[in-house]
């Protein structure tokens, strides 16, 4: 049976080419608001972290209707460390509508989304957003995401899809780029057209995959999946089982029964064939498991979500300020949260080690893990976190590490500084591609040197450059990698910083802090242009004498100390420091406190 009063697409794209803006604009002109309403802007990004960085992190659905059409859209992440939530929420779908920006063209994340939906067998409906750019490739850009449907093999309904030309954020489409269009009715009528409606049989027992975890407090763990067949109920009964684990299987109960309706859970009596719906009710029910009817077990393979490539150790806080600022500093409370994210993050990898107060968290990219460090501290977590590392894997005998594929949109007189860092990072330059006055720089680089890179981009191309990367695959080893090349300002005592021990350090380098922090020894207090570590004492006071001197008693002037992000600090410490993250503070230490045990150890290796 083919469900024509229903349609389930996602909307897929590289970050920041419009896919929430344009979710925006098809929910008001699917009458999801009043006409009076006061709407925000990027309503889908829900998350306090999405709206401050203008990214997706979690993809999340709603839907519309048009002409008595259901239309369910999943809002998908566009940011490369976030691939894996692309991945899992594609099955719930039948066609995607893939997002090109106008001047951009398709970008890497673009190539590895649409292969996931290719690969699935999806139809795509091709969308050029933001026309109204000035430097808008309205001819170039869809022969261009032409030529990539080519490169993944689509096949012949796939590269015959429709092409529309939108402005997501004044919300119009139309079918030709000369002529603007008046609203969304192009677009709606295309994915009515060309996205197949679901199929099944409503009479058959039960199947649905779980594609996403919710979690709510009140009632527990909320599974989110498509009903592949039958009709589900509240209160019935099912089994839960999984497609690679045969072990796995029991029977439960579903409680509550929802419909996603607009930005709305409506509770529904009945779901049939094609329907996404939110169930409670299953304990420890988790991605990728099946809900069956009891009568007839059958479990659905699940997609195979790509592999972490870097891992970061987070442990209990020791320093001397621990326990100060946060909530939750234990080893249980630490262990508890980042097993409870497995729930919801299928591309998350957590390990404990020897020591009961340290765990291994493994992630997609240096943004998927610092994502989950910044939640926690949100949520009153206190912990300290290391440097990231890359996982290695050896294949026939052979070490190989990941590597990425980075493309750079640089002004022209910058691509020297750009090429001759790549250099010293193992970078191997694959493209080159003149767009106006800048030009679009391809390269295949170890992930381990894009470590620390990205301040030093921004620096070289004095803030006007563009990178994006995306997981290449695994190739042999490119030998050693300098990840850093200045070094820290640590401090020498425990106290408060004065004005007169800082006027002393900043001579040394940049500083992070300023009059009247708290430091301890071993705390790294700035950062060094030299590539070796300096102690300095910011707790050190002037002797008072009763002799006055010419000039010494000028107000003393200091430069304003540095700000760093999460994501700064992390690209700047070094192997034998870690970030120590509270609710309120961010700090860099050095593993050992000791300044005199740390010498010592260090003389010691180099003998």
């Amino acid at each position: 049976m083919k469900r024509e009063d229903l349609r389930n697409i996602a909307i897929i794209a590289h970050v920041d080419h419009g896919k929430t803006t344009l979710v925006d604009e098809m929910l008001k002109q699917g009458g999801a608001f009043r006409e009076n309403q006061v709407v925000e802007d990027r309503v889908m990004d829900s998350n306090d972290l999405e709206r401050e960085r203008g990214i997706t992190i979690m993809a999340k659905n709603t839907s519309v209707h048009y002409k008595g059409v259901k239309i369910n859209i999943v809002d998908t992440p566009g940011h490369a460390d976030f691939g894996g939530e692309v991945e899992r929420v594609l099955k719930m779908t039948d066609g995607v509508v893939l997002l090109v920006d106008a001047a951009e063209g398709p970008m890497p994340q673009t190539r590895f989304v649409l292969q996931k939906a290719l690969e699935l067998g999806h139809r795509v409906v091709v969308v050029v957003n933001k026309i109204d750019r000035p430097d808008a490739r309205l001819e170039e850009v869809p022969d261009e995401v032409l030529e990539l449907l080519l490169d993944l093999d689509a096949d012949e309904d796939q590269l015959n899809g429709p092409v529309l030309f939108c402005s997501g954020r004044d919300g119009t489409a139309s079918f030709s780029y000369d002529h603007r269009g008046t609203d969304l009715t192009p677009l709606f009528d295309t994915i009515l057209d060309y996205v197949p409606a679901p199929e099944g049989e409503p009479e058959e027992p039960l199947q649905l995959l779980v594609s996403s975890i919710d979690y709510n407090e009140y009632v527990g763990r909320i599974a989110i999946g498509r009903i592949e067949r039958g009709t589900l109920r509240p209160n019935s009964e099912i089994t839960v089982c999984d497609y690679y684990d045969e072990t796995l299987k029991y029977n439960s109960k579903i409680a509550n029964l929802y419909q996603i309706e607009e930005l709305r859970r409506v509770p529904v009596e009945t779901a049939s064939v094609g329907d996404i719906v939110c169930f409670s009710g299953v304990p420890n029910i988790t991605i990728g498991n099946t809900i069956c009817a009891t009568t007839n077990v059958e479990p659905l393979p699940f997609v195979k979500i790509s592999e972490p490539t870097i891992e970061m150790t987070f442990s209990v806080n020791d320093s001397p300020f621990a326990g100060r600022e946060g909530k939750f500093p234990t080893s249980r409370q630490l262990r508890e949260r980042l097993f409870r994210e497995l729930l919801k993050d299928v591309s998350l990898r957590v390990e404990e080690t020897d020591s009961s107060d340290a765990f291994k968290v493994r992630g997609r990219g240096e943004m998927h893990i610092s994502i989950l460090i910044e939640t926690m501290r949100r949520e009153g977590y206190e912990f300290s976190v290391s440097t990231p590392r890359v996982l290695y894997k050896e294949i026939d005998g052979v070490m190989m590490e990941p590597i990425e594929e980075l493309v750079v949109d640089v002004p022209e007189e910058c691509v020297g500084s750009v090429m001759e860092k790549m250099g010293q990072r193992k970078g191997e330059l694959t493209k080159m591609t003149p767009m106006a006055s800048r030009m679009r720089v391809e390269f295949l680089i170890p992930s381990r040197g894009l470590f620390g890179y990205r301040s030093e981009f921004m620096t070289d191309t004095r803030g006007e450059g563009i990178m994006n990367t995306v997981f290449h695959g695994y190739e042999p080893y490119k030998g050693d990698v300098q990840r850093r090349f200045t070094g820290s300002l640590v401090a020498y005592e425990t106290g408060e910083a004065v004005t007169y021990g800082l006027y002393n350090a900043q001579e040394r380098g940049t500083l992070f802090i300023s009059p009247g922090m708290p430091v301890y020894e071993g705390m790294v207090v700035g950062m060094s242009p030299k590539a070796e570590d300096i102690v300095v004492n910011v707790c050190k006071r002037k002797h008072i004498t009763n002799m006055r001197a010419s000039g010494s008693d000028d107000a003393l002037r200091l430069t304003t100390p540095r700000t760093m992000s999460l994501e700064e600090y992390i690209e700047f410490i070094g192997d034998d420091e870690l970030i120590e993250v509270t609710p309120k503070s961010l700090r860099v230490r050095k593993s050992i406190l000791d300044n005199n045990l740390r010498a010592k150890i260090k003389f010691g290796n180099k003998q």
